[in-house]
Formats: C-alpha cells, structure tokens, sequence
C-alpha cells in the first residue's frame, strides 16, 4: 500500500538553518519516492519545493494544496490543488496525508502540527534545520502530544517513523 506523507516546512529563505533546511528537504524528498510513496506538501517554494524537486528527481509523485490558484506551484507539483483558503489550507495538507514530516518553519508549519495532533496524525519532527520546530523541541512542547510522534536525526529516520506510523491505525481525537 501506498502512503500519502506531507511534508511541512517554510518557504522563507531567511529562517534559521536554511541551507540545511533544504537540503534535507530535498533528501525527503527523494526517499518518500523511493519508499513508492506519495508527497503532499503546501506546493510553493523553500522547503515544500526543495521536497517536491527531491521527489521528482526518483520518479515520485507531488501534489501540491495551493492557498491560491495553480500559478502558486512550484515547477515540482504534478497535482497542483488550487484552494483559495490562503493560510486555511494548512488543514487540507494534514487532512490528507497519512503522516507529517515537519522540519525548520514557521508559523504555517506549526498550525500544520497543531492540525496533525488534533486530528490524531502523526508527526515526525526532523530537527536541526532551525525555525519552529527547532525552537519546539527545545522547549520541550512536544512531550504535551498525546498522539504518536518521533524525533529524528536524519531525513533518512524521518521518512522510515513516517512510513511505520503511517501504516498504523490513527488516534481519533474529538
């Protein structure tokens, strides 16, 4: 069976580790086509690009959820999904994916989290990349998740938690 995995991450280029940000977006990338896996990811630039180009790259396929029309998606997207909810899409990329890779971010990137963990998805928190997720972790917030979650050193550990929490039931939350 196929996954759907998202990939959550920001599209400034000037937050935190921003280099490593995308290329471990990149490396994502490319390992969730490789696992046959389908990618869904904001469909614009920084890392939802940078993740997108990975999974080109192995012959996987991306669909974009686009807080506008089509014109948003970066040249990666195959199934561009225009919206027209701005920053409200957030709920559609967790909707639909089976699991959650979030790594470096702002404050779309943690609404995506906060979606992921009210409705019972998992999160697999790629850190070292700077930005939000970074700043959670120290903070030590993720330890109030009552739902399945997993921090992970490398893209390669985040895409192999993704791929087993994504093969588990979800958490029903109410």
């Amino acid at each position: 069976m196929s996954f759907s995995i998202a990939v959550c991450g920001n599209g400034d280029t000037s937050i935190g580790e921003y280099e490593k940000a995308l290329s471990s977006a990149e490396l994502l990338g490319e390992l969730i086509a490789l696992k046959g896996c389908i990618l869904i990811t904001g469909g614009r630039g920084g890392v939802m690009e940078a993740a997108c180009k990975g999974a080109k790259k192995k012959g996987g396929t991306t669909i974009g959820i686009l807080p506008g029309g089509k014109s948003q998606a970066n040249s990666f997207v195959d199934i561009p999904l225009p919206t027209m909810m701005g920053e409200r899409r957030n709920m559609l990329v967790v909707s639909i994916a089976d699991c959650i890779i979030a790594l470096s971010g702002r404050w779309g990137t943690l609404n995506e989290i906060s979606f992921a963990v009210l409705q019972g998805k998992p999160v697999v928190f790629l850190k070292g990349c700077g930005g939000f997720v970074d700043r959670l972790l120290n903070a030590g917030l993720q330890e109030d998740i009552e739902g399945l979650y997993s921090i992970s050193n490398s893209p390669n550990d985040a895409v192999e938690q993704a791929i087993r929490f994504a093969s588990q039931e979800p958490i029903s939350k109410h």
